[in-house]
């Protein structure tokens, strides 16, 4: 739901082979533990105060690679701007990056904009409740299809961001594991009618207590059932980061920010863009960048060379 890429990715050395799940009267242990942590509070995200599956959709879009604290403001505004599927679709794409600021990584914010078009002209305005139609969804890849039938329609299904896989990997596996293994985990332990409490419980877990590098086990209602702290936490931790993000401050990806932060606010004419990319002494890969930006579908050129939203 939060952070990096879902599933497996960001943890660390993978081992080959499954971990079976807890069963019987240590798979209903498992399940009181978590169920009961989220029944004591989950911190009061705006998104879990709504089942509506356009609003777990756009909420599920948002927290991709962004935290959940960076989300709350963009999400609350662009539900204001477009509540439902069809007010997006009948919107322009530059009204909809408009209201995507502060989100970065703003193609996301074009393939929710088709995704809300596809949803108006294919079903009805109603985003579907099956996982290949959700699928067809632009921007909607297993993961987000798999949070929203979770988070919005409470189907059983394990919902595997980063934070969800650390906790499995270090508390039920005590181990990194490769390929599938950490989805197969996390659906054989769902139950089946608290499909919604038990993945965000397990997330808000990994996101507030089974941190990466400073986990509070003392904190953490799985310390007791913990198979990594039973080790006393003997060999590499089994979700340790295996790379970091290359740094933003002087990237492409930040000349492109300031850009779009531009286009926002109007048009950008030729002789201005190396300006608005932050780098005046270097036209050259300010064109590079802005060259980007309308491959990329985020910005147009109109007459004279000038940029504008698309």
């Amino acid at each position: 739901m939060t952070g990096s890429a879902p599933g497996t990715a960001g943890v660390g050395p993978a081992c080959s082979g499954s971990m079976p799940a807890p069963a019987g009267a240590e798979l209903a242990a498992w399940r009181r533990a978590v169920l009961g942590f989220g029944r004591q509070g989950l911190r009061p995200l705006p998104w879990r105060a709504t089942r509506d599956p356009w609003a777990v959709l756009v909420s599920e879009v948002m927290l991709q690679q962004t935290q959940a604290t960076r989300v709350v403001a963009p999400y609350l505004r662009f539900l204001e701007r477009f509540p439902t599927p069809k007010a997006c679709a009948a919107a322009s794409a530059g009204e909809v990056l408009v209201a995507w600021e502060g989100l970065g990584y703003n193609r996301r914010g074009l393939a929710l904009h088709r995704a809300a078009q596809a949803v108006a002209d294919r079903f009805g305005g109603a985003v579907p409740d099956d996982p290949a139609s959700l699928r067809t969804l632009a921007g909607v890849g297993p993961y987000t299809a798999r949070a929203v039938l979770a988070f919005a329609f409470e189907h059983p299904v394990g919902v595997v961001d980063v934070n969800v896989a650390r906790v499995l990997h270090r508390a039920v596996a005590a181990r990194a594991l490769a390929g599938t293994a950490t989805q197969d985990l996390a659906d054989a332990l769902v139950p089946a009618a608290r499909s919604w409490l038990w993945n965000q419980s397990v997330m808000e877990i990994g996101a507030v207590l089974c941190r990466a590098g400073s986990p509070r086990c003392w904190q953490c209602p799985l310390a007791r059932r913990c198979r990594w702290r039973a080790t006393g936490g003997a060999g590499a931790d089994p979700a340790a980061p295996r790379s970091r993000q290359a740094a933003f401050e002087g990237s492409d990806r930040q000349g492109r920010g300031r850009l779009l932060a531009a286009l926002r606010r109007g048009p950008v004419r030729p002789s201005e863009v190396a300006g608005a990319c932050g780098w005046p002494g270097d036209p050259s890969r300010a064109r590079r960048i802005a060259e980007g930006l309308v491959a990329d579908g985020l910005s147009r050129r109109v007459r004279g060379g000038t940029l504008v939203l698309p």
